[in-house]
């Protein structure tokens, strides 16, 4: 099974990007599932329905997200009904959504995949402890199915590198999200699973993480407050294939992407 993973889509340019070139990258590499973190796909930050559903029209299977998911209050009705939009399972049990999504499509010959997403606690918020719930979440989930991937939402290496040893063996993938920039650290850890710091975003390169860079240079050189603002030139789509074995779910191999799309 191939398995097309791509990191934060920021804003209408991220959206732009798969509107035009997804389904080339589909059929370039053969993928069977495609998943997406979509938390930044509305201007920046969060996700409407509306957006939800025009993504997951172009062929994404499941969106998953992080601490943004909730900031367009639309959401919270729509991700009741949703069940391919995700928020991160560490969140407090009474807030809509859910963790995890279970399912196969035609390409996947009947063999259910399943995807869960998690979120770090270090610098981003209060969460849920990550390693305790996905003990829970993994508790019923490989009941079903060996093929699991895990999006972990997370600002620092350290965290993300912890849950990849911890859960090494249990899970297909663990593909890091959140700070928009790719890491080259992709490898197959010991015991199979497929493993990436971060895959970095959908969108602007020409920016800081999205936001137009003046913008953010000068808030370091001021220290003042000011609207961000998405970027819009040099956008790219970046990723990771990982190629699955579906009968024990371990990984094969794992290969960042990375594609300029001309405008």
């Amino acid at each position: 099974m191939i398995v097309l993973f791509l990191g934060d889509i920021i804003g209408n340019p991220g959206r732009k990007c798969l509107e035009n070139y997804l389904d080339i990258l589909i059929r370039e590499e053969n993928a069977d599932v495609v998943i997406a973190n979509g938390e930044n796909a509305a201007g920046g930050i969060g996700i409407t329905p509306e957006i939800s559903d025009t993504l997951l029209q172009l062929g994404i299977d499941v969106i998953t997200s992080g601490n943004h998911i909730f900031k367009k209050k639309e959401i919270l009705d729509y991700i009741d009904r949703e069940p391919r939009l995700l928020k991160p399972a560490n969140y407090p049990p009474d807030t809509p959504g859910n963790g995890c999504y279970i399912f196969s499509n035609k390409k996947t010959r009947g063999c259910e995949i399943a995807v869960f997403n998690l979120c770090g606690r270090v610098f981003i918020d209060n969460f849920d402890c990550p390693f305790r719930t996905a003990d829970k979440v993994l508790s019923f989930i490989s009941k079903k199915t060996s093929v699991i991937i895990l999006d972990f939402h997370a600002e620092v290496t350290s965290e993300k590198m912890a849950i990849g040893w911890y859960l090494d063996g249990r899970v297909s993938a663990i593909i890091g999200t959140h700070t928009h920039i790719q890491t080259a650290d992709e490898r197959i850890l010991n015991k199979g699973t497929a493993y990436i710091t971060d895959v970095g975003m959908c969108g602007p390169r020409n920016s800081v993480i999205g936001v137009k860079k003046e913008i953010i240079v000068n808030r370091f050189i001021n220290m003042m407050p000011h609207r961000f603002s998405v970027a819009d030139s040099d956008n790219w789509i970046s990723g990771a294939v990982i190629d699955i074995d579906e009968t024990t779910g371990r990984a094969n191999s794992i290969r960042r992407i990375n594609r300029k799309i001309f405008d």
